[in-house]
């Protein structure tokens, strides 16, 4: 009995227990396999990556305060952040990696970086 790749069906030459054709095809098999399964991840890491880089383009842009429009207005989501620091007077700075924010008066926000 001839066995066939799991992922392509072309024939399977070599071992009994081998299931795909060469390497290729194991890893197109197995990434769509987890595909699904770590979509959410791999949603999230892209608004944090796109989090970070605005930050980074607004700080080396020479910008230490700016509007939280700005933010937004450039597809920044503050739903989202890798970690927050509270200091000793209450303040609470939110991080995208290593670059953060904290928020002021008037809609303001504050650039930082770790």
């Amino acid at each position: 009995m001839e066995r066939i790749c799991i992922d392509c069906h072309k024939p399977v030459k070599g071992r009994a227990d081998k299931k795909f054709c060469d390497d290729l095809c194991r890893n197109n098999y197995n990434n769509r396999l987890k595909a699904g399964e770590d979509r959410f991840m791999t949603e999230t890491n892209q608004i944090l990556k796109k989090n970070r880089n605005i930050l980074k383009a607004k700080a080396q842009a020479g910008h230490s305060t700016l509007r939280k429009e700005e933010l937004v207005f450039k597809g920044f989501n503050f739903n989202f952040h890798t970690c927050c620091y509270q200091t000793c007077d209450g303040h609470t700075y939110f991080f995208c990696y290593d670059f953060g924010y904290v928020s002021l008066e008037n809609d303001e926000v504050l650039l930082v970086r770790q």
